[in-house]
C-alpha cells in the first residue's frame, strides 16, 4: 500500500482515506522524502534569513 502524507511534528498526515486498517493498530512505515519547491526553497536560505525566520517565530 502506498499512501502520501505531510509530517507535522511527530505525526504524519496522510493525503487520503484508508478503511482498511483499523484505529489503534500498529503499522510500519518505510519513508521515502519527497523533495517539494517549500522544502528546496528551506535550504536555499542564507543564515541571516534562517535566522529572521526563527525571530519571527519566537
Amino acid at each position: 500500500m502506498k499512501i502520501r502524507g505531510t509530517k507535522r511534528g511527530q505525526s504524519i498526515e496522510l493525503l487520503e482515506q484508508i478503511h482498511s486498517i483499523p484505529d489503534g493498530a500498529e503499522i510500519i512505515i518505510n519513508l521515502k522524502l519527497s523533495f517539494t519547491e517549500s522544502v528546496v526553497a528551506k535550504l536555499d536560505l542564507t543564515d541571516e534569513e534562517r535566522l529572521a525566520k526563527l525571530n519571527q517565530l519566537f
